[in-house]
């Protein structure tokens, strides 16, 4: 059986023993909306929970959108035009009107990154500019959220007299599902937001997993937080494994959210007869497949599939590297996966900024072996990250049906953390 993961820009097309192939899970078939343009604009005059925006922007002298950063495919080129031109209907000042990437803690996108976010035009006519999560001077202090969290928001966001987000609702491994609050928490937040936000207090919830909301505190705590941010009006979007627009809802933070969900769950979700021995997955491809930071989306994918003991796949290009220097840095100062845990459970002053990735990975690594493919990280690197490397994915099965048996159970996630497996009850 050959199969073609999401891999980097190209794809990587992989070959599968037929004997030993129990399925491939993709997301469900979702007939992509006809004319995407015109559904934009008919979701922002007929959005769920609130006012139509043009509406809702009249006498705002000011307004800021927030947008995802590179990592997210979202059609911004689509979404903005239409919502900008509801702005300038309603009277708001071109001037005043900024658009910020809500990068939470990564790196800003810039020069060619930007224009691709956002397209040439809006980039030469709009302020379009970066959160910057670790300058708390351009935070507010927003007080303490329920749980005790303290809320710092990007002022540029708070000063705003109307503010909108936009965004992708597909499944997240930490939060349940992107999109909604999550642009707001931790898109725009300060590290000493994310810090508690993405700690073991949240990440070690056994509801902290993707697909989870209703008893999920990372997405609870997000919302909370959100709503003490404020938000007038939310855009988003599902898209199917072409990255065409399936649905699009827009209003209320919390209404329109739940319309969206229920289109995502009725795509996303992919069941399987009974768990793997080996599960082959990957990092989703360009643009969030770049790093080893990101790529650990992918394993993680596929915990709910997998036998105890059995193997995990990635096949990831990582272009980029392994991710920030923080994040890096954790693997010169952890000779072990279980020395990190370790500090990280039982020292409770212990944090590194990114550390929670190394977290996720560890719910993995407790149940299974890993094992990597990658073009952009030698064997090396990669056994510096507690990983196995291996040449290809042909190598990675031969080694895994040699441990597992000749009759061990093959599934393939081509798609990656974009696709929500599931055992068939």
């Amino acid at each position: 059986m050959r199969i073609t993961l999401d891999y980097g820009k190209t794809g990587l097309e992989i070959e599968v023993p037929d004997q030993n192939f129990a399925g491939c899970l993709e997301l469900s078939e979702a007939v992509p909306i006809e004319d995407a343009r015109q559904a934009i604009v008919d979701a922002l005059a007929n959005p769920i929970g609130t006012v139509p925006l043009v509406d809702l922007a009249r006498g705002k002298k000011s307004a800021c959108i927030l947008i995802c950063d590179i990592t997210r495919p979202v059609p911004n080129q689509l979404i903005l035009p239409e919502i900008l031109g509801c702005l300038e209907q309603a009277g708001v000042p071109w001037s005043e009107t900024r658009i910020l990437i809500a990068t939470g803690l990564h790196r800003p996108n810039e020069g060619d990154e930007l224009i691709e976010l956002v397209g040439q035009e809006i980039a030469d006519n709009y302020i379009v500019e970066n959160h910057f999560g670790r300058d708390l001077d351009s935070h507010t202090f927003l007080g303490e959220s329920p749980a005790g969290v303290p809320v710092y928001i990007d002022s540029r966001y708070i000063d705003a007299d109307l503010k909108i987000t936009t965004g992708l609702i597909e499944p997240h491994f930490m939060a349940g599902y992107s999109g909604g609050r999550k642009v707001i928490c931790p898109g725009i937040a300060a590290i000493e937001t994310i810090k508690v936000t993405h700690g073991p207090k949240f990440l070690e919830h056994p509801e902290a997993i993707s697909g989870s909301l209703d008893q999920n505190p990372v997405h609870i705590e997000n919302t909370r937080i959100a709503r003490m941010a404020g938000c007038d009006f939310i855009a988003n979007v599902t898209l199917d494994k072409d990255r065409q627009i399936t649905s699009v809802v827009a209003g209320d933070l919390e209404e329109a959210y739940a319309a969206g969900i229920k289109a995502a769950q009725k795509q996303a979700v992919a069941r399987i007869d009974g768990p793997c021995d080996v599960v082959i997955t990957c990092g989703a491809g360009y643009p969030l497949d770049t790093t080893f930071y990101q790529s650990i989306k992918g394993l993680v994918a596929a915990l709910t599939i997998v036998k105890e003991g059995g193997t995990v796949i990635n096949a990831s290009s990582m272009t980029e590297g392994i991710g920030s220097p923080e994040f890096s840095g954790l693997f010169d100062e952890h000779p072990t996966l279980d020395a990190f845990m370790d500090k990280l459970l039982n020292d409770e002053n212990y944090f590194v900024m990114d550390q929670w990735q190394l977290e996720e990975m560890a719910k993995v690594a407790r149940k299974v072996r890993i094992k990597y493919v990658s073009h952009g990280l030698s064997a090396e690197q990669l056994t510096d990250l507690y990983v196995e490397p291996i040449e290809s994915v042909e190598a990675a099965i031969a080694e895994a049906i040699d441990q597992h048996g000749p009759e061990a159970r093959i599934v393939v996630i081509p798609k990656g953390p974009y696709v929500l497996p599931a055992l068939r009850v």
